[in-house]
């Protein structure tokens, strides 16, 4: 229904926008806050296995693979399954109890596609942004670290970084 209702108009572009606002910014805090510190605990947790095999010099391509392949996704997936599904819940039970969404059908509003598929679209559009984000604050998470162990610089840290990425890799 979602696919079907989403192609034909009228298209709720600007409740969408505000949607996407909302989600990011209801969002962008606890994940960069996580992603920044997982970026450090993952770095701190990596250089003493990689020292042991005399391989500290791998550890930046290792923390931007692992992050940006698999713990960015991760992180942000569950903060915003958690976040931003408790909150959509929220908000369309208190509609339904508070008999919101049988006025919006009185009205001849399309309740399923100003509220769902908005939110839906929302969703889809904003949880690759903050991806994308949680990837940079965790990587600078990591130079961090490595900047304050000494001997490593932003700029040859970052450049070891996207060495070994790809945009498959995002």
């Amino acid at each position: 229904r979602f696919l079907k209702d989403a192609l034909w108009p009228p298209y709720e572009g600007v409740e969408i926008l505000r949607q996407c606002f909302a989600m990011g910014n209801k969002s962008w805090f606890l994940i960069t806050f996580t992603a920044f510190i997982a970026g450090i605990v993952f770095t701190k947790q990596s250089t003493p296995s990689l020292a042991s095999f005399g391989a500290e010099s791998w550890l930046p391509s290792l923390v931007s693979q692992a992050i940006v392949r698999s713990l960015g996704p991760l992180i942000t997936g569950l903060i915003c399954a958690g976040k931003l599904g408790s909150n959509i819940g929220a908000e369309l039970g208190s509609m339904q109890v508070s008999e919101q969404i049988d006025a919006m059908e009185v009205s001849g509003t399309n309740p399923f596609k100003y509220l769902v598929i908005t939110r839906v679209t929302a969703t889809t559009l904003m949880v690759p942004t903050l991806v994308i984000i949680s990837d940079i604050i965790s990587l600078g998470g990591s130079a961090i670290v490595e900047l304050l162990k000494g001997g490593v610089t932003f700029q040859l840290y970052f450049s070891r970084v996207f060495e070994y990425l790809n945009f498959g890799d995002l």
